[in-house]
């Protein structure tokens, strides 16, 4: 007997679609349910940290390295740094921003702020770099063929080498670190070192951030977005068990330890992390050999992959196995004002992002732990390859970092970068 598609809907697609519906309803009100109340409680001045002082009373060495960054220093940078100076105290911060190659306004709005922080009384280190011409003169003077210089790698299509994208940042960030090592031959250190992205932020976000853990671990970093609600650096974030994120929705995490803690808004223990803003446990910047940016090595780099210099210094880090790299997801910056506005609430994630999120991480989920199986297995090989390749003489060849490599290769192109 042949049952028309009006009964069969009837009978049967329209009662199963129904149910579905039913399930769904009830999966996203317990979703909504068993979403996190935040545990953020602002600036509270009689806080103490066990491990040492108030975040009130921390001495901060702030860095940050811009280009093209004129909007947001005008905007809101330069004012958040200023709130800075007012929380903690003009003897207890200084101030290194070093900027390059930018084509707007950045070097005058950098000019204004070291203005601003002289009349306060704020020591500080603003280096205005080079002109984007200067930038692209030094990218195009290439070593000859043959002549291979550190920083540089060879593009075969075009038969000529390529400045690395990655080395040259570490190089700026290291630059943006010299005058802390200059003030410690002068007697003065810092409790924390805390970097800054070109975003907005406020004196809560900092201050939240600094008292994660009751201020036990070696850096902290908050969340970063350009466009509510998804996060923005995928580069330098790997939850504890070197794993990328399944998705740029909250809980983000394939680890389920990493995600558990997510779901509950509360300090995830990751591998690597940026994000807009980190603060770091100053003491390995002092140890011998102090602690640096760098990128990998060029000959790894040959095989086809890189690894940010953000996720590479918490590989570095000694403290890192002791004391651990948390995100605090209960502090948010945005790329700009609007980001910010959309993304800094009390009440995160939203009950619609809430569902979305989880069916968005649900159905990623799989084919996420697919993609970093056959990606981990290529870089794994390619990491073996240059370990047996290491020259007759030589120590075995190690990385470190090995959860912050990804099959690509980066270089410094016209005025930003690019893959090759």
């Amino acid at each position: 007997m042949i049952i028309t598609y009006r009964r069969f809907r009837r009978n049967y697609l329209r009662p199963t679609l129904y149910f579905v519906l039913f399930l769904f309803l009830i999966d996203a009100s317990l979703l909504i349910r068993r979403r996190p109340d935040t545990y953020r409680t602002g600036l509270d001045l009689d806080r103490r940290s066990p491990s040492g002082p108030t975040p009130g009373n921390a001495t901060v060495f702030i860095a940050s390295v811009h280009r093209n960054t004129e909007e947001i220093l005008r905007g809101a940078w330069n004012k958040a740094v200023l709130d800075l100076v007012d929380y903690f105290g003009p003897d207890n911060i200084y101030v290194s921003a070093i900027e390059s190659g930018s084509q707007d306004g950045s070097k005058d709005a950098l000019i204004e702020l070291k203005a601003v922080l002289d009349e306060n009384g704020v020591a500080n280190t603003v280096i205005l770099g080079m002109t984007v011409w200067e930038q692209l003169e030094e990218i195009e003077t290439r070593p000859s063929p043959g002549a291979r210089e550190p920083g540089w790698i060879w593009n075969v299509a075009e038969s000529q080498f390529e400045m690395r994208r990655i080395p040259y940042l570490a190089r700026v960030r290291n630059q943006a670190m010299e005058p802390l090592k200059q003030l410690e031959k002068e007697g003065r250190t810092f409790d924390k070192v805390l970097w800054l992205n070109d975003v907005v932020f406020d004196t809560e976000d900092v201050v939240t951030l600094f008292d994660t853990r009751g201020g036990e671990y070696a850096a902290a970093c908050s969340m970063d977005y350009k466009v509510s609600p998804l996060y923005y650096d995928t580069f330098a974030l790997r939850d504890d068990m070197g794993l990328k994120s399944v998705s740029l929705h909250w809980p983000w995490f394939q680890s389920p330890t990493s995600r558990e803690s997510a779901l509950h808004n509360e300090p995830v223990r990751v591998k690597s992390c940026w994000n807009g803003i980190v603060v770091f446990d100053s003491a390995p910047f002092y140890a011998n050999p102090p602690l640096e940016f760098r990128g990998i090595d060029d000959s790894l780099a040959d095989l086809h992959l890189e690894g940010s210099e953000c996720c590479l210094i918490h590989a570095d880090n000694y403290l890192t196995p002791e004391k651990g790299v948390w995100l605090n997801p209960n502090v948010r910056v945005g790329y700009d004002e609007e980001a910010y506005w959309q993304i800094r609430t009390n009440r995160f994630p939203t009950p619609f992002w809430t569902v979305v999120g989880a069916w968005v991480n649900r159905i990623q989920g799989w084919r996420m732990a697919i993609q970093s199986q056959l990606e981990t297995r290529t870089i794994q090989k390619r990491l073996d390859q240059w370990k047996v390749e290491t020259p007759d003489g030589d120590l075995p060849r190690y990385e470190p970092g090995e959860y912050c490599l990804i099959n690509e290769m980066q270089i410094m192109w016209s005025n930003g970068w690019k893959h090759l």
